[in-house]
């Protein structure tokens, strides 16, 4: 299992949105997204992505893709998660 944090994410933003956006750039199958409770009023969210039985070596390729990229208004911030993290 390997997870990525997605940051700075529009509000609203639905789970298949998300599943596109990343679809659209390479990415597997997400198993899991869990939201993220947020750092206060005006925050944008954030999920936690879960991949299971994949690499974390090629997550980090993809992640470069989308990292800082500009999405539904704001920059998409993606950290992979190395295990034992959240």
């Amino acid at each position: 299992m390997t997870r990525i944090l997605l940051g700075n994410i529009a509000e609203g933003t639905s789970e298949e949105e998300i599943k596109d956006f990343l679809q659209k750039y390479g990415f597997p199958a997400i198993s899991r997204i869990e939201p993220v409770a947020g750092a206060g009023a005006g925050a944008r969210p954030s999920v936690l992505l879960t991949f299971d039985g994949v690499d974390a070596d090629m997550l980090r390729k993809r992640k470069e893709r989308i990292h800082g990229i500009y999405w539904k208004g704001g920059s998409i911030t993606a950290r992979v998660l190395s295990d034992g993290f959240l």
